[in-house]
């Protein structure tokens, strides 16, 4: 008797463990038809997702490997580089730098209204405040020229092992190249035509889609948020100092945040592109949703070429935040 009840005690941990797994499985199955299906409803644009789950290992991707436009999303890895080398005493965030009128230029940019004059100073903090939590333009700039430039992100990215993103060109290039300006040209000829800059300007946006610069796949960006949260890309301090710019970031379009479950908060970096002619190039959000209990899942999410509209847009995201949350452990 003693025999069966050990026996069917084993029979029933065994059929218990087999209906945890199949539930996993089911759970994780469900998640991958949802990531393919928001993949579909994105066409003819194309949509590429990273999600990982930081707690179980537990990984979903659709069109993860290929390479997307980031836009803003480079100035989270921007950040983490600055962070670094504050880290090692390179800089300081009370340090200051003058801007001065040169800098400025027609786009996304709160730190113009510091301006009263020819100059204004910040310190880094300032800057590095203005770029990742208000997406700044000018002041991502002004960074990139106290981390060595472009490359010397893209250098910060290889030296902790994250391939598939690089850096090449700061805001001010990329919306240069994007207008179809000539190499050395800062503004279009006075007497252009319509006909013209409609023609430069087509030739600037697609040049863009199809420039293998300033990418990223969502796999990389998804391992740049899994080493940020787990503290290897800066100092314990350093790495709360970004992730609470992320997360408290005013401007930043909702998207994921949309979808993020009551209890839980989301650290991310959206980065967007204009619509030229009905074809959004870039409409990106890369997050890392968390809980007070200490679960967190990372979730990159690219999409290009998109021709639907804003709202269906953020819904596609939305929708993949609230699956990505809703996907649980057995």
């Amino acid at each position: 008797m003693k025999r069966f009840r050990l026996f069917r005690s084993a029979l029933a941990a065994m059929l218990a463990a087999m209906t945890l797994a199949a539930t996993a499985a089911e759970t994780g199955d469900a998640l991958q038809r949802q990531l393919d299906a928001l993949a579909q409803r994105a066409q003819p644009g194309t949509l590429g997702v990273a999600v990982l789950d930081l707690r179980s290992g537990r990984s979903w991707r659709v069109n993860a490997d290929r390479a997307y436009p980031m836009m803003s999303v480079f100035k989270a890895p921007l950040g983490a580089a600055v962070l670094e080398r504050v880290d090692r005493g390179e800089l300081c965030l009370a340090q200051l730098v003058t801007l001065t009128r040169k800098d400025l230029y027609d786009t996304w940019s709160p730190v113009v209204g510091r301006f009263a004059g020819e100059s204004a100073v910040f310190t880094v903090r300032d800057l590095l405040d203005a770029a990742v939590s208000q997406s700044d333009n000018v002041a991502a700039d002004a960074l990139l020229g106290l981390v060595g430039g472009p490359a010397g992100v893209t250098t910060f990215l290889r030296a902790h092992g994250i391939e598939g993103m690089r850096v090449d060109r700061g805001e001010r290039a990329i919306a240069h190249d994007t207008s179809g300006l000539a190499a050395h040209a800062d503004a279009p000829p006075p007497d252009e035509s319509a006909a013209a800059k409609l023609a430069r300007e087509r030739r600037g946006h697609a040049a863009y889609l199809a420039d293998p610069r300033d990418k990223s796949t969502p796999d990389a960006a998804a391992d740049f948020l899994r080493k940020l949260w787990r503290g290897e890309l800066a100092s314990r301090d350093s790495t709360q100092l970004l992730i609470e710019m992320m997360t408290h970031s005013p401007n930043a379009p909702d998207r994921l945040k949309t979808g993020v479950p009551s209890g839980a908060q989301l650290a991310h970096k959206t980065g967007s592109s204009g619509t030229f002619e009905g074809v959004t190039a870039a409409h990106n959000d890369i997050g890392i949703i968390h809980w007070p209990d200490g679960r967190a899942v990372v979730v990159a999410a690219f999409l290009t070429a998109s021709h639907a509209v804003e709202k269906k847009r953020d819904a596609i995201f939305a929708t993949l935040a609230r699956e990505a949350a809703d996907e649980r452990q057995p």
